[in-house]
């Protein structure tokens, strides 16, 4: 992996590309005019490009990149506002004030639609093991103008940590949270959305382990949600109780703490 800056670059941009590369521990490249195409195939490497305003992830050989963007979490929230449900909102029986620690945060669209219906009062915590995405996702949550002053403000209320899920959960006290979620990466691909397919070279797909689901059980205090396509085995195999939604390629499974 590699770091350059976008094509109209300026003397705060090329500072701001290298103070990220050193956070990141990547080599700082000279733009000098060059597309990234270009610019990959002399260093035969992954490209970060930081521009002005958003920073874009290209795969070594693809011309187009990865970027944070909030995708359906925008008309999810839409649709909440309105009154309107969210399954998954309702499979975590989500309210004001929860807390919730998101194992496989991705682009945290799951992340923004709890953090939304938490509240101000509320925590979400989301889990990226990629060092990468986990700082692309951040960062895009920090500064994403989405011209919904309560989009911005779930999205500002999301906490990033970069490690492996069962590492971090390791970490964390008994009874921590409300409620942890799992959207491990599907066995059958489902992946519709060009932010994911370009995600899928960079995601560690870890699965769900019994160690995952016991850590999990330790730290939440009401419940743990899966997030799965609706022919995974993993629902039987953790014991999860499945809501099942009618035409969804995905369903969602809920083990309540007792």
């Amino acid at each position: 992996m590699i770091i350059t800056t976008a094509g109209r670059t300026n003397k705060e941009m090329v500072i701001r590309a290298k103070q990220i590369g050193i956070e990141l521990g990547l080599t700082y490249v000279h733009r000098n005019k060059r597309s990234v195409q270009a610019i990959m195939e002399i260093e035969q490497a992954d490209c970060i490009v930081v521009s002005k305003n958003r920073m874009e992830l290209y795969p070594y050989g693809e011309t187009e990149p990865f970027f944070f963007h909030p995708n359906s979490s925008m008309f999810r929230v839409k649709r909440l506002k309105k009154g309107e449900s969210d399954p998954f909102v309702e499979a975590a029986q989500l309210e004001l004030g929860m807390s919730v620690l998101d194992c496989t945060l991705g682009l945290a669209s799951d992340s923004i639609v709890a953090s939304y219906s938490v509240g101000f009062t509320g925590k979400i915590i989301g889990i990226e093991a990629n060092p990468f995405l986990a700082f692309i996702v951040q960062q895009g949550l920090q500064s994403w103008q989405s011209g919904m002053d309560e989009m911005d403000e779930a999205m500002r209320n999301i906490s990033v940590i970069q490690g492996h899920s069962l590492e971090v959960m390791r970490t964390l006290a008994d009874d921590s949270v409300d409620c942890v979620y799992f959207d491990p990466m599907f066995e059958e691909s489902i992946l519709e959305s060009d932010g994911i397919r370009n995600l899928t070279k960079f995601a560690r797909i870890e699965g769900i382990s019994d160690n995952m689901i016991s850590e999990a059980l330790r730290i939440a205090r009401k419940r743990i949600i899966l997030k799965d396509h609706y022919r995974s085995p993993r629902f039987a195999q953790f014991n999860f109780k499945v809501y099942k939604r009618k035409s969804a390629k995905f369903h969602f499974g809920v083990i309540e703490k007792t």
